[in-house]
């Protein structure tokens, strides 16, 4: 059950994440996988600040925030953009 609420946080979490940051979602299962990465971040960023994600509210807005400071930083290093050439 509880891998249950791992994937269905991770959806939320990454579906959320990606409609704030670049304006779309990207595919329930790459949501998911933007999801449990930022659930892992923003539980680590929780934990620093004293912060403790009791409750499946908690825990989605821990995981949003994780999921959103993970594809902010991906964007800034460049990861996600199309590959362009010249010919």
């Amino acid at each position: 059950m509880h891998i249950i609420i791992w994937l269905l946080v991770g959806l939320i979490a990454g579906f959320l994440a990606g409609k704030v940051v670049s304006g779309h979602g990207f595919g329930v299962l790459m949501d998911i996988v933007v999801g449990i990465i930022g659930a892992f971040l923003g539980g680590f960023v929780a934990s620093l600040v004293g912060i403790q994600a009791t409750n499946i509210i908690m825990q989605i807005i821990v995981a949003f925030v994780g999921a959103v400071i993970l594809l902010v930083l991906l964007k800034a290093i460049g990861f996600g953009r199309g590959r362009t050439t010249t010919y």
